[in-house]
């Protein structure tokens, strides 16, 4: 069973064959499941002209906002760019590419290139931007757009537990685009915070098949940032 050993011992080995004009899937919502130390590793190798797959791109100075400091992404392919002036600076100059997607349909876009499925129609999107230069269809009275899938060189994720062989549990909500992102990278490199045995893992509680993981690496630090604070006053009296 020792060629099903997935466990990589240093981000350079997880990362082995990432190169620049690559396209990467990076795991995670705001700040919440981000491979933290994978990030990290891409922002040190420099690697440039990415196509970045991603919900959003961090915040400035952290997560994919590293990336955007080195202007290693040309191409950025997400649904939400709130939180970054920067991200904010290079799309109204035109100095990266962004494809703003809606955050369903960008979910099923990996989804459906995870499961090998070209293309779905869906009706979100019609009749707007997101609808130009793609084909459109009625079906039973309601207009679609035919919307392609969404695959990777690489899918650099963020998972709880794994096991040896690649088995993966996620923490709650930072399950988020991680599960589907794994199934469609040709690469897909999981960070975790916790390596077991094959058999430590309850079967029924896996949420993604290590058939799909080709590499794991235990994580050598996770600062899991809060990306937006809020609290409310006190009530005491000082």
């Amino acid at each position: 069973m020792s060629g099903f050993d997935k466990v990589v011992h240093s981000y350079e080995e997880a990362l082995e064959g990432f190169t620049d004009n690559m396209t990467v899937m990076v795991g995670g919502f705001g700040l919440c499941g981000i491979p933290e130390g994978l990030i990290e590793q891409v922002y040190k190798m420099g690697c440039k002209g990415l196509t970045a797959i991603s919900n959003n791109a961090g915040v400035d100075g952290f997560g994919l906002g590293k990336w955007l400091e080195k202007r290693q992404i040309s191409t950025m392919i997400g649904s939400y760019v709130g939180e970054n002036e920067l991200f904010e600076k290079l799309l109204l100059s035109g100095e990266m590419e962004v494809i703003l997607t809606p955050q369903g349909t960008l979910a099923e876009k990996i989804r459906a290139g995870g499961a090998g499925i070209p293309a779905f129609f869906t009706a979100t999107g019609f009749g707007t931007q997101v609808a130009e230069g793609k084909e459109t269809r009625n079906i039973d009275g309601r207009d679609y757009v035919l919307e392609p899938s969404l695959t990777a060189d690489f899918a650099l994720i963020k998972a709880w537990k794994a096991d040896t062989m690649g088995n993966l549990i996620f923490n709650k909500t930072a399950m988020n685009f991680n599960p589907m992102m794994a199934t469609a990278g040709k690469i897909t490199v999981a960070e975790v915070e916790e390596i077991v045995e094959p058999g430590e893992l309850d079967p029924n509680f896996i949420h993604t098949p290590g058939i799909y993981v080709q590499r794991v690496i235990k994580g050598e630090h996770f600062e899991k940032r809060i990306e937006q604070r809020t609290v409310r006053p006190s009530t005491k009296e000082a």
